[in-house]
């Protein structure tokens, strides 16, 4: 199972895909671990986001978990060498069109700290609604039928 896009490749992350000598990111670390234990979360969990061009890892994006009620939580990162190119953009785009191609998923939601203004250019960019702020986060949504 992959997603390509313009310029990038998205795998869902499974141990296979991960180089033994990597700096492996505790999130990551902690979703490999869930992984063994339920199949299930293969594509609703941590995914890869590789670059085309030289098959470079440049982040990683993903699922706080499978649907509950038709609802997942979307996370993502970028190197900080890969920031600013738009990948963030084009692969959180391209898993959320995915999720909602599923069928389980009818609404993604978001957050992001107030501060984190390459985050909020993201969500914005894919048409997310704010849904909540408080003193210290924004809260986002994209419904399928937006």
């Amino acid at each position: 199972m992959e997603i390509k896009t313009k310029r990038l490749i998205i795998k869902p992350c499974t141990g296979e895909l991960i180089e033994e000598d990597e700096d492996i990111k505790p999130h990551i670390h902690h979703y490999l671990e869930e992984l063994e234990i339920d199949q299930d979360l293969l594509g609703w969990g941590v995914w890869l986001v590789f670059s085309q061009t030289d098959e470079k890892i440049v982040g990683d994006i993903g699922f706080k978990g499978k649907p509950v009620n038709g609802i997942v939580e979307v996370g993502y990162g970028i190197s900080p060498d890969a920031q600013n190119e738009g990948y963030a953009t084009e692969a959180v785009e391209a898993l959320v069109n995915w999720a909602f191609q599923t069928g389980k998923v009818n609404k993604i939601i978001a957050e992001c700290k107030k501060t984190n203004h390459a985050s909020i250019r993201v969500l914005e960019k894919l048409f997310m609604d704010i849904v909540e702020q408080d003193e210290h986060m924004v809260y986002w949504e994209k419904h399928i039928f937006h």
